[in-house]
């Protein structure tokens, strides 16, 4: 494998752990602690500011329950399965599924959260480096973000720094909530580009 192909699939990995964390259902301190590595180099990893080392992703592998095929996107895809008419079962946790595959700034996840039965506790809030775009494409997403509770709905979207102390819940009952996220280092924004009237291109 070449050089510059070992970089790509290092810094690729990024967004996949940060994937596999989610469904670990696992903040960046309980990981941490778990297996000795600072929150700050997790952090940075995650955004593709730094290349994991073999170490690390083995640490990070075990701890996840992954193997290392999954995590360098080597893995053989899945046998199509056919379409069932029923719903799709989520269980008790989130899906998480990465839209991105090289990480040089930004990067997307679609998110779904199965449906509940009961209204839910306030969500458990987490917060790191980063800013953060999500944007709910069905059912109703409760956001705690900070001390504010919003309700979000299908084409609502929000944007905040990932420092802020944040949190998400499905806040409809009977279904599930699907919404996409896109994640970018500290400082990162969106640049909108709107073309004029006359159809010139402008910017």
């Amino acid at each position: 494998m070449a050089v510059d192909d070992v970089d790509g699939t290092l810094t690729a990995m990024g967004p996949r752990l940060r994937a596999a964390r989610e469904r670990h259902g696992a903040t960046l301190a309980g990981v941490s602690c778990a297996t000795g590595i600072s929150p700050s180099t997790l952090s940075r990893i995650e955004t593709g500011r730094r290349k994991p080392t073999l170490e690390v992703v083995l640490r990070l592998a075990k701890e996840y329950g992954v193997s290392l095929d999954e995590l360098a996107g080597t893995a053989p895809a899945p046998a199509a399965e056919p379409r069932a008419s029923a719903p799709l079962s989520f269980g008790d946790d989130k899906a998480v599924v990465p839209l991105t595959r090289y990480v040089g700034g930004l990067h997307a996840h679609k998110h779904v959260l199965p449906a509940v039965a009961d209204p839910p506790a306030r969500p458990r809030q987490v917060s790191h480096e980063g800013y953060e775009w999500l944007c709910v494409l069905y059912g109703r997403l409760w956001l705690a973000l900070g001390n504010q509770d919003l309700v979000l709905a299908a084409g609502d979207v929000a944007e905040f720094d990932t420092r802020t102390p944040h949190g998400v819940a499905n806040a409809g009952a009977g279904g599930p909530v699907e919404y996409l996220i896109l994640f970018g280092p500290q400082g990162e924004r969106l640049r909108p580009r709107t073309p004029s009237a006359s159809g010139r291109r402008t910017g």
